[in-house]
């Protein structure tokens, strides 16, 4: 008698000789975030007829902080970490930091050599320093800790057990939605709204007012019972969006329910601590509004079937949800209650960090449209089923 023959996944082999597709993945993210926040806000190009590299030199800054060096630290550190996982383990230990180190520096001395076309960022000898000290830094620490992370931590063994053999670059997608309310937004969950910005970069090329939104919406004029419905379609579809296109990377027999409430509650604490600390303590809930209240228990109550929907099922409505957040929140007028409270609100020594995040706000919904049309994201169609052994038919 046959014995029948179980497909195998080839992406379900033993990681031994293998890469980590979540740290490529996640270092391609971070290198973005990188680029954007150093070309923040990316208005007023000019030449100023300096060398590029002008700011290699020995003379010391006029102004510089202890909190600037450590954030420039701080902020090369998760890079060079990236970096020294993402070559693991075709080269390691000491090659790898070399590799990292050199990678660093020429990153960050592309990074200053770019700002001297911006007005409002100043190329600097000790930006470039500090950078490329954290990057070999954190490349000392990915070396140090490459092989418990990649080889035995039990976070890679739950994130095998939980979620699909396809699922490492969606969930650095996924990750990045949680960190994308740190920034400021008229909206719950309402990333994507690109057109303001659209808007003022035309008007800045053709020297003239361009309203996008006004032109779309030519009676822009809301009521506060239009500015509630609206917040509570975008806070829900969002939400929703979001929570399924992680749905789509888990597992039948993972604790999705828990997966879920888990992945909402980082949000919401992500977005807590931006209210208090990029404003003013008693402005930490200031983004519950009742348009909020009410779109969040809508989603949750959507949510609560469609996490144990067919895969299908969760991708395309996860597409349909956020178009739909993309449409609403790119139609409707900026909350005239949030203009308000923004006027409060001081960049300063956190330019680059919000930088970094207006990027994740404005793109993620295109990113994650862009990963749910792709064909990878699907569930393996020989997963075991939850109770069911492998080989079982």
């Amino acid at each position: 008698m046959n014995t029948p023959v179980v497909p195998v996944d080839l992406r379900e082999r033993p990681r031994e000789g293998r890469g980590s597709p979540i740290a490529r993945a996640a270092l391609l993210a971070y290198l973005l975030l990188i680029i954007y926040a150093s070309w923040f806000p990316f208005t007023g190009w000019r030449d100023s007829g300096l060398p590029l590299l002008t700011f290699l030199n020995l003379v010391k800054p006029r102004y510089w902080t202890g909190f600037d060096v450590t954030v420039n630290i701080v902020g090369y550190i998760p890079f060079g970490i990236l970096l020294v996982l993402s070559v693991y383990p075709r080269i390691r230990g000491v090659w790898a930091v070399l590799l990292a180190a050199f990678v660093g520096i020429v990153v960050t001395g592309a990074m200053e050599s770019v700002q001297n076309f911006l007005p409002s960022r100043v190329p600097s000898n000790l930006d470039f320093l500090t950078n490329a000290g954290g990057c070999l830094l954190g490349a000392l620490l990915g070396a140090w800790w490459a092989r418990s992370l990649l080889d035995h931590s039990r976070l890679f063994q739950l994130r095998r057990r939980w979620f699909a053999s396809h699922a490492s670059q969606g969930l650095v997608l996924v990750a990045l939605w949680p960190l994308a309310q740190l920034y400021p937004q008229s909206y719950l969950f309402g990333h994507g709204q690109v057109l303001p910005i659209i808007s003022g970069w035309l008007s800045s090329w053709f020297d003239s007012e361009i309203d996008l939104v006004s032109m779309l919406r030519p009676d822009a004029a809301m009521t506060v019972e239009q500015y509630w419905l609206s917040e509570t379609i975008i806070t829900a579809c969002g939400m929703t969006g979001a929570v399924l296109t992680l749905m789509c990377l888990v597992r039948r027999s993972a604790p999705r329910f828990l997966i879920m409430l888990s992945f909402l509650g980082t949000a919401l604490l992500f977005k807590t601590l931006s209210s208090s600390l990029l404003f003013r303590p008693d402005n930490a809930f200031v983004w519950v509004t009742p348009g909020a209240e009410g779109g969040f228990l809508i989603g949750l109550i959507m949510l609560a079937g469609l996490v144990f929907a067919p895969q299908v099922a969760q991708r395309r409505l996860a597409v349909v949800t956020l178009v739909l957040s993309l449409i609403v929140v790119n139609t409707v007028p900026v909350n005239p209650y949030f203009v308000a409270t923004l006027q409060g609100w001081v960049q300063g020594k956190f330019l680059n960090f919000n930088g970094a995040a207006q990027f994740m706000s404005l793109l993620w919904p295109f990113f994650a449209l862009w990963f749910l049309v792709l064909p990878s994201h699907k569930l393996n169609r020989h997963e075991p089923r939850a109770g069911v052994p492998d080989g079982a038919p």
